[in-house]
Formats: C-alpha cells, sequence, structure tokens
C-alpha cells in the first residue's frame, strides 16, 4: 500500500472509531460506507479507490434502495 493509500486509509479507521459510534448505524448498503471505502483503498489504490468510495457516498441517501454493493473487482461480486 503506497503512503497516501495508508494514510486514507488511517484517516477512515480514525472516523470508524470516533464519529462512527455517535452517528449510529446509517449506512443504507452493505458493507457499510467505511468499510467499502478501506476495501476500496486497499483493493484499487489511493486514487481510484477514495474515487469508488466518493461516489459510494454520494449514492448513499434517502433516494436510494441500498443494499449488497460490494467493491469491483475484489472477488466479492
Amino acid at each position: 500500500m503506497t503512503p497516501l493509500a495508508r494514510m486514507l486509509d488511517g484517516a477512515v479507521l480514525v472516523y470508524q472509531w470516533t464519529l462512527s459510534p455517535l452517528l449510529g448505524g446509517r449506512c443504507r448498503f452493505h458493507p457499510s460506507c467505511s468499510c467499502y471505502a478501506r476495501e476500496a483503498i486497499a483493493a484499487h489504490g489511493a486514487i481510484r479507490g477514495a474515487g469508488l468510495a466518493g461516489w459510494r457516498i454520494l449514492r448513499c441517501n434517502p433516494w436510494c434502495d441500498g443494499g449488497y454493493d460490494p467493491v469491483p473487482g475484489t472477488g466479492r461480486d
């Protein structure tokens, strides 16, 4: 993992430990958006992984049904 990818992964991990428990489980998708972000960064690198995570976060809204949405290309799809 590149240094930038590690930094982004660390930022998501800090979010998971600090803010996520305060906000509660509100993600419409499985895996949750923060877990998706960590998987995407690990599988696709910092830039593409952050792009996939950003697109996922934009889709996590009241007008989306949500559901199972794995990271593309990780063998889980």
